[in-house]
Order: C-alpha cells, then structure tokens, then sequence
C-alpha cells in the first residue's frame, strides 16, 4: 500500500513538472509583453531594462524556468502583475469560492445523476428512459456559456427570482457581517448564525451550481445507466431476485455496489473536470473564484498569476484522482487481499 502511494506521488510529481514546463513556454513566447503592464506604453529604456532583470526575463529559458520551481517550492510563486499582490494570496482568496462551486455542483451531481441512472436502466425503452437520455444529450451537446446566459434571461430577466452575478449583495454583507473562517459563505454564514447573509449566498450559488451541473449530471446519468444494465444482467441479481429481495435493495445494495469502481473512476474524473471548467461558469456569473481571475491574467500576459492557478489546478486534479484510487482500496476488499 504504501509502496503503491509512493509510486502515486512520484508520478504526481512528474505530471506537476511537465505541465509547468508547458504552461511556462507558452506563457513566454505568446505575444505581449508584461513589461507594458508594469510600466506603461510608453516607458524608457532604462525603465524597459530594470523590469526585464526584475522579472527575470533577461536570463534564458531554461534558467528562468529553474529559478521558478526553485522559489514555488519555497512557496513564493511571485506576484501578480496586475493585482500587484503575492500570487499565493490571490490563489487562498479566490480558491475557496471555486472550490465551494465544484463541491456542491459534484454534490447534486452525485445525488440527482446516480438515482435518475438506477431508474433509466430498471425501467429501459419507458418513457422516464427517453426522457432522462434527452436530458443527458442536451446536457451535453449545449455549451456551459449558453446554459448560464439562457438561465440568466430566465430566472434573472424573465421571472425575477435569482440574482444576475456576484457571490453576496453588497448590502448583506454591510449589513450581516459573518467571519470568514473557511471562506466558503454557505458554511460561514451558517456558523455565524446570519440567516439573511445565506439566503443571498444560496440565491448567488444555485445558477453558477445549476450550470455546471448540468453537463456533467448528463454524463453521470449516462454511465450509471450503461453500468446499472450491464449489473442487472449479472447472476447474482438473478439469484437476489428468486430469494424474493425487495427490488430496492437489488437495485441500491448489489446492482448500483457492483458499479463502484467505475463510478468512483468517473465522479474523480469529474471533479477534476470541473475544476476546469468552472472558469467559463465563473466569467459568464462574474462568480469571485479562479475562473475569472485566470481570464484576466490570461488576457493581460500575467504569467506569474497564470502560472500559479496551473499549479494550484494541476495539484488539486491530481489530488482528487489519489484520493479515488486510495478509495478503490476501502470499497473493493479483493484490491486489500492482492
């Protein structure tokens, strides 16, 4: 077991290192100078000069990409050129807002996709079968851009019951204060006891989460249908049933158990997925997270900012995918037996 983790780590490890060395060229021969954003458009040659030797950019490639990983595993991964602050700061502000994003959008995920799934198999060729595999064919054939702004001229244009963007009312927050211990408002705001303060961070969360639940809830849909038929097929269900086992429990205790492995495979996938693809959820709802910023960084040559939201999204990905293969162990004995 251990031998296996620390196998895991090493090629962790070599992934986190190809990804910042692809993500650290491309940042430095698009075009665009940074220098541009530090001193202006029209800055000296002098001015040029000393922001080149301040960044680092009058070294070689090689050189600059070593002095990086030198100074990130120090936990300095330089300062972003637009906010002027510590990348590592930017990263801890924003990331608790995607991270409360991802969480509850793989949470409904999980618990609206696995049952509807269990159900499209039991009752194939029905109509509640046609009708969750058009859902799951329109989850995924419509871009994540087009679901937010068609949900945003509904609920927000239309029936006036959600709001537009944002992640609070600026009012709430003047007049509901809450601690900020684990910057995820849904959590804090219930700690603190301020009730007003999360309404309006339930009624901001529910169309970013909505959005980005939905293409992934298609593709969870689809999976657990394929594994559940596959499952019922299987002797062992056969025999449940001529026991006379309620259906319930051979759908939910042996048929959907049988389909673990995989589905833990697809709900890490998943997460990891979205992760990424929040960013496009996040700057159509100007939702306060990673997504936006990157943009932003993106667009203004902000490499040390780009490169620091790789590294935090390559870490996490790669995280959540240990995690999934650590549980195979606690979910299938024979994996403990080998």
């Amino acid at each position: 077991m251990l031998r296996y983790i620390a196998q895991r780590l090493l090629m962790m490890v070599a992934i986190l290192f190809g990804v910042l060395a692809i993500t650290f060229a491309l940042s430095r021969v698009l075009p665009g100078s940074p220098i541009e954003m530090m001193l202006g458009h029209r800055p000296t040659p002098e001015q040029i000069e000393l922001a080149r030797t301040k960044l680092g950019l009058d070294r070689s490639l090689p050189e600059q990409f070593v002095l990086y990983l030198r100074n990130a595993l120090r936990g300095d991964l330089g300062t972003s050129l637009r906010t002027r602050q510590p990348v590592v700061r930017d990263l801890l502000d924003r990331a608790a807002a995607t991270f409360e994003l991802v969480t509850l959008a793989v949470f409904i995920v999980i618990i609206v996709g696995l049952p509807l799934g269990v159900t499209s198999a039991v009752r194939r060729g029905t109509a509640i079968d046609h009708a969750a595999r058009s859902v799951s064919i329109a989850g995924l054939a419509l871009p994540a851009f087009f679901v937010g702004m068609l949900l945003q001229m509904l609920f927000y244009g239309w029936l006036g019951w959600l709001p537009l963007q944002g992640r609070m009312n600026s009012e709430v927050l003047l007049d509901h204060p809450f601690a900020r211990v684990t910057g995820l408002y849904l959590l804090d705001t219930l700690l603190a006891g301020e009730w007003t303060a999360w309404r309006s961070a339930v009624s901001h969360i529910a169309l970013p989460v909505l959005t980005l639940a939905l293409a992934s809830l298609a593709v969870i849909t689809r999976i657990t249908r394929s594994l559940m038929i596959e499952a019922l097929g299987e002797d062992f269900v056969r025999t449940a049933r001529a026991y006379g086992i309620p259906a319930r429990d051979i759908y939910y205790r042996y048929a959907l158990k049988a389909t673990l492995i995989p589905m833990l495979t697809v709900i890490g996938l998943t997460y990891g997925y979205m992760l990424g693809g929040s960013v496009v959820v996040e700057y159509v709802f100007d939702w306060p997270g990673l997504g936006g910023y990157v943009v932003n960084a993106i667009i203004d040559n902000d490499f040390p900012a780009v490169m620091g939201v790789t590294l935090f999204l390559s870490t996490a990905y790669l995280a959540v995918n240990l995690t999934v293969d650590l549980l195979y162990y606690a979910v299938d004995p024979r994996l403990r037996q080998a």
